[in-house]
C-alpha cells in the first residue's frame, strides 16, 4: 500500500507527521470521519478489529468484504474519495477462538486473514500474542513470530491470487493490556523496553525468513508497543515522553518502521502530538469516539425532555439501560462494584460497552424518536449553549446548522480534529 509506506518515508525524513486508524463500524462515526476527511483532503485509514468482523460475521454481522462493501457505499455517499480510503484489519489472528486447541484456532485465523485480504484490506495488524486452550501462558516470541509468519504467508499468497501482485503493508506485535481500554482499575503502567521491543523484531525476522518472507520485511511498517497510555472506566493515564525515550530512540534505526500506539483513546492534545513526535506515529482510535456519539445523543435527549412533554420523549438512556440489562454479555465481565457503580459505568464510562448495543432494535427505535422529536424547527440556542457549548460557539458563527444530525457529527468531529493535528507533524508551523 503505496500511501502507507510513503508515509513512514516521509516521517522517517523528519517530516514527524503521522496517521489515525478509526477503528469502528458505526455508521454516523464513519460519516462524521469521512466528512472530516474529505474536508482536509486527507487520508483515512479505517481498520476493522477481529472481534468486530470476521469470516462469520462477528459482533457487528458482517464478513470483511461486507465491511468493504459498507464502507464503500458510505463513501461514494459523503463523496470522499475512494482512492484515499485504506482499509486496515486488527489484532488479526486466533484472539477469537482462544478457548479451542491451539491448531484449530490457528486454522480458523488462517481463513480470518484469507478473508481480509481478499476483501481488499490492504493493512493487516498480524498478532498471535494470545494463549489457546492447549498453549503455555505467556507464549513465547518465538511462537508468536511463528503463528505472525504463518498467516502473513497466507496473506501474501492471497494477495497474489486475487490481485495479481502484493502490495499489502504491515503491523506486528500487540500491546498489554488487552484491546479496547483495560479491565480493571488502574494503578500503574509499564511501558515496553527497548530490549522487549528489539526481541520481537528479531524474533519475527527470524520466523519470516524461515516462511521465505524475507523480501516481505520492509512492508512491515509497525510495531505495536505500549508506550504508557491507557484507560480504564473513569480515569487516563497520559503519556509521558520520559518515560519511553530510549523506546523511541530504539526504532530510529529501523528505516521503514515506526511505532503503532493502541489506546490513545481520551490523551490530550498535546499528548497526541508528542506520541507522534516520538515516532508513535500510528494513533489508534475507536471509544473515544462513540463515546462521543454517546455525550452527544444524551444531551440530545436532555434538550428533548425540555421540549416535549414526557410522554412524547424517546426516553433513549432508559432504553439503553433497560437493553444492557436484559442483554449484559458485552459489560457484565467489565463493570464491577455495586448496583450504582454499574450503572454508572453503563452509561459514562470510557471503555464504551455502549458502542455494542447502538444496533438494537429497541435502542435505535428510541434514537429514530429522538431524531423525529428534533426535527421540526432548529434547536434553541439557549439549549445548545447548555447542552453542547462547543458545538454552540459553531452555531454562531455559522459554521454548522442548529440541526440533531449536525450537531451529532460535528461533536464526534471534535476528536477527530484532535487526532489530524497531531498527525500533521512538522507541518504545524507552517
Amino acid at each position: 500500500m503505496k500511501h502507507l509506506t510513503a508515509f513512514v518515508a516521509d516521517h522517517k525524513q523528519d517530516s514527524r507527521c503521522g496517521i489515525f486508524a478509526v477503528c469502528s463500524a458505526h455508521p454516523l462515526v464513519l460519516e462524521a470521519a469521512m466528512r472530516h476527511s474529505r474536508d482536509e483532503k486527507s487520508l483515512l485509514l479505517i481498520e476493522a478489529t477481529s472481534n468486530q468482523v470476521d469470516q462469520h460475521g462477528g459482533y457487528t454481522g458482517m464478513t470483511p468484504e461486507d465491511f468493504r462493501g459498507f464502507v464503500e457505499q458510505m463513501a461514494d455517499k459523503y463523496h470522499f474519495p475512494r482512492e484515499q480510503l485504506i482499509l486496515g484489519g486488527d489484532h488479526l489472528g486466533p484472539n477469537r477462538w482462544q478457548a479451542l486447541p491451539a491448531e484449530e484456532a490457528m486454522h480458523n485465523a488462517d481463513e480470518l486473514i484469507r478473508c481480509y485480504v481478499a476483501a481488499g484490506f490492504k493493512k493487516i495488524h498480524l498478532d498471535c500474542s494470545m494463549s489457546c486452550a492447549d498453549d503455555p501462558v505467556p507464549l513465547t516470541d518465538t511462537i508468536v513470530a511463528m503463528r505472525a509468519a504463518r498467516l502473513a504467508k497466507i496473506a501474501e499468497q492471497t494477495c497474489i491470487e486475487k490481485f495479481g501482485a502484493s502490495d499489502l503493508v504491515y503491523v506486528i506485535g500487540t500491546e498489554v493490556p488487552v484491546p479496547g481500554g483495560a479491565h480493571e482499575t488502574l494503578a500503574e503502567l509499564a511501558v515496553t523496553t527497548p530490549q522487549a521491543a528489539k526481541t520481537t523484531l528479531e524474533a519475527h525476522r527470524h520466523a519470516f525468513e524461515l516462511q521465505g518472507l524475507s523480501d516481505l520485511w520492509p512492508r512491515i511498517i509497525g510495531l505495536v508497543v505500549q508506550p504508557g497510555v491507557e484507560f480504564d472506566h473513569t480515569q487516563v493515564i497520559d503519556y509521558q515522553p520520559e518515560k519511553s525515550l530510549f523506546l523511541s530512540q530504539m526504532i530510529e534505526a529501523f528505516d521503514t518502521m515506526v511505532f503503532e500506539a493502541h489506546s490513545t483513546d481520551y490523551q490530550t492534545p498535546q499528548a497526541l502530538q508528542q506520541l507522534v513526535q516520538n515516532h508513535f506515529a500510528i494513533l489508534k482510535v475507536g471509544p473515544a469516539l462513540t463515546f462521543a456519539l454517546r455525550e452527544a445523543l444524551f444531551s440530545l435527549a436532555a434538550i428533548e425532555r425540555e421540549l416535549r412533554p414526557a410522554h412524547k420523549c424517546s426516553g433513549l438512556r432508559d432504553v439503553l439501560e433497560s437493553v444492557m440489562l436484559e442483554h449484559p454479555e458485552y459489560w457484565k465481565h467489565h463493570y464491577h462494584g455495586n448496583d450504582s457503580d454499574r450503572r454508572l459505568a453503563r452509561g459514562y464510562s470510557f471503555s464504551d460497552r455502549v458502542r455494542y448495543y447502538w444496533p438494537d432494535h429497541d435502542i435505535d427505535e428510541a434514537y429514530s424518536r429522538l431524531l423525529t422529536n428534533l426535527a421540526g424547527e432548529s434547536i434553541p440556542l439557549p439549549l445548545i449553549s447548555q447542552y453542547l457549548p462547543l458545538q454552540y460557539a459553531k452555531v454562531r458563527e455559522g459554521k454548522i446548522a442548529a440541526t440533531s444530525h449536525e450537531l451529532i457529527i460535528d461533536h464526534i468531529q471534535d476528536v477527530l480534529r484532535q487526532y489530524h493535528c497531531a498527525c500533521l507533524g512538522t507541518q504545524q508551523s507552517k
